[in-house]
């Protein structure tokens, strides 16, 4: 229960920063926190480490915790690191994929077609962290998979603000289509390229997701 409350107030926090509430450098107060949510000063301090490795806020010894905005040149790096782990994840998994974890996208992807028809992106969102992370496992290899996982904790608000962009769930939907029919195929170079493009941030994504944060600047 406590884990669920500190993931709810993560979330909270999460749209706080990235919404402008709270400025880059900004000292969050951990007692005034804890009394605005009404809990412990412990959920806090866990929504402070889920904050740390998703890099919105940095934890200085003796100091505080303090608000961080990454920049544009360390958010793309980002992305392409995340495209390639995943192409990667994507190109395994074309040949080791089971039928029980296909049919099992099969149902990640009809819950993501019901956020886009009700235009749901944080239901969309839940469901397409299942869909990428039954591809991280289906690669078969633990050490790919610890990693693509920590670096999608990382991203995870960044991911979520893209989403936001006017028809983009529908883009992203119909990209899960074909990267669904491509594994079916276990076309390997065919789902690795689909799934870098899915994630990467290019173009008008890309110009978004700043713009979004220049707003959370200004």
């Amino acid at each position: 229960m406590q884990n669920r409350r500190a993931d709810t107030i993560a979330e909270d926090l999460e749209q706080m920063i990235l919404t402008g509430q709270f400025n880059d450098g900004d000292r969050l107060n951990e007692i005034k926190l804890s009394e605005h949510f009404g809990v412990s000063r412990t959920p806090i301090r866990e929504a402070f480490h889920k904050l740390s490795m998703a890099g919105l806020v940095e934890q200085i010894p003796r100091r505080g915790v303090f608000v961080r905005h990454p920049g544009p040149v360390e958010l793309l790096s980002l992305f392409e690191y995340m495209a390639e782990l995943e192409a990667a994840c994507a190109r395994l998994a074309a040949a080791r994929i089971t039928d029980a974890a296909l049919a099992e996208l099969k149902l990640a992807n009809e819950t993501c077609e019901a956020a886009v028809t009700s235009s749901d992106s944080d239901a969309y969102y839940r469901e397409n962290e299942r869909f990428h992370r039954l591809i991280y496992a289906q690669a078969g290899n633990a050490f790919l998979e610890a990693d693509v996982r920590r670096l999608q904790k990382r991203l995870r608000p960044f991911r979520k603000m893209q989403l936001q962009l006017r028809g983009r769930l529908a883009q992203s939907m119909e990209e899960h289509h074909r990267i669904l029919d491509a594994l079916e195929a276990g076309d390997a170079d065919g789902v690795a390229h689909l799934l870098r493009d899915h994630v990467a941030v290019q173009g008008e994504k890309f110009h978004h997701l700043l713009a979004g944060l220049k707003s959370v600047a200004e």
